[in-house]
This record gives C-alpha cells, sequence and structure tokens, in this order.
C-alpha cells in the first residue's frame, strides 16, 4: 500500500499541485484546509505531513507542536512549509518538532525528492540486523534501536525520527567529526545548499533533551559525539 500523506494548506491551487504530484508517485494523500481539520485528520495511519505555516484556526506551528505532543502521533514525520520571509519562523519550527522545512516557491522535485528521502530514513531506522546491537547504554541514557525508544534515568523521552536518527549515528560514528552538509546528506538524505541550520536545531534540542556535554561542537567544522561510558 502507498503512504498515506497528510497535505495541510489553505491554498487550494498548493493542495491540488501537491496532490497531483504526489499521487503520482504512488502515494495516497488526505487534505486539510486548516489547523483544526489537520489535528483532526492526523492519526496512526498516516505516514507524513507536509504542513504550511500560515493556516486559519490554528496556525502551523500549534498544530506542529500539538502533533509533538500526542502520544501516539509524537513521532509523525513533519514537513513544513514556509515563505521566504518568515526567517525565523523556520527556526521555531524546526524547534517545535518539525523534521524538514522547504520554503515557497518551491521546486515540486525538489519536495518530492525531501518526501522519499524522509520515508526511506524512518524505514531504514526502524528495520535493523539480526547481529546489530539493539540496545546501546550511554550511562543514565539507554537506547533501544528495535523498539525506537530512549530513556533517561528510566523516563522515555520523546524523539522525532530526525532527532533520533541523528543521535544513533553519533553514538555509532563515536569521536568522528561531521560537518553539517555530511550529516545533512547521511540523516536526511538529500544534498542540501545553502542553509545548514537544520542540522543546528536539531543538534541542540538533543542537547537540550539528553545532556550539553554529549555532542560537541568543533569550531569551523561541524560537530561530533564524545560517547560518556
Amino acid at each position: 500500500m502507498g503512504k498515506r500523506i497528510l497535505i495541510v494548506d489553505d491554498e487550494k491551487n498548493i493542495r491540488e499541485l501537491l496532490k497531483f504530484n504526489l499521487e503520482n508517485e504512488g502515494y495516497k494523500t488526505i487534505e486539510a484546509v486548516d489547523g483544526k481539520e489537520a489535528l483532526e485528520k492526523a492519526d496512526q495511519s498516516i505516514d507524513l505531513v507536509i504542513l504550511d505555516l500560515m493556516l486559519p484556526e490554528i496556525d502551523g506551528l500549534n498544530v506542529c507542536k500539538k502533533i509533538r505532543n500526542d502520544d501516539k502521533l509524537g513521532d509523525l514525520p513533519i514537513i513544513m512549509l514556509t515563505a521566504k520571509s518568515e526567517d525565523i519562523d523556520r527556526i521555531i519550527g524546526l524547534e517545535l518538532g518539525a523534521d524538514d522545512y522547504i520554503t515557497k516557491p518551491f521546486n515540486m522535485r525538489e519536495l518530492v525528492a525531501r518526501v522519499k528521502a524522509l520515508l526511506r530514513r524512518i524505514t531504514m531506522s526502524k528495520s535493523y540486523d539480526e547481529d546489530e546491537e539493539k540496545i546501546i547504554n550511554l550511562k543514565d541514557i539507554i537506547i533501544n534501536i528495535k523498539n525506537h525508544t530512549i530513556k533517561k534515568d528510566g523516563n522515555e523521552i520523546p524523539m522525532t525520527p530526525k532527532e533520533f536518527d541523528l543521535l544513533v549515528y553519533f553514538i555509532r560514528n563515536n569521536d568522528q567529526v561531521f560537518s553539517r552538509d555530511k550529516l545533512l546528506k547521511e540523516i536526511w538524505g538529500y544534498e542540501f545548499s545553502g542553509d545548514t541550520r537544520t542540522v543546528d536545531v536539531h543538534v541542540r534540542r538533543l542537547r537540550k533533551k539528553l545532556g550539553e556535554n554529549l555532542i560537541k561542537t568543533v569550531r569551523g567544522v561541524g560537530y561530533k559525539f564524545e560517547k560518556v561510558e
């Protein structure tokens, strides 16, 4: 069965354009015209949300926040659509848990590529080899690769798909230094030109959730993970 994508935008022409192109790629689409309808239609049958920021009823930032705070939908992948003039909102969107963003007007081929890359990475992250380490212990942090869960001091820490992927990638490549471009390619699955703040925001969120000392900034290069036994 094709993956189900919820398209949330109050502009009919954009919804129709997204619907046409995504369904041509084999996806199934569901539409919502405002934030309230989006929250009504977001359920466990949805595989990914394309979410506009500027929405009637409930804006995209609050829709994103409500999804991330929902116990059943907290790890639902979200791609946020933003206008170029809404730079601060893009950062806030990532802080609230969006996995990726793309600016309007957008290139349809690029958006479809982003959708494919995000869904592919989610599928890969949920699969594992029988010989792969399934439980990773980092002092007071326990990461269950199979169940896609993380606990700190016995309490489960909510993680978006990209936060989980990024953390596990760092752990498996302990003490290696990675540029932001490299992390975008490995974790988001595409070549990214221009703004690399997506990585910075995800690293900042991981530090906030797990502690400041796990992921180090290497000035002028990028980031590295220092494993704590």
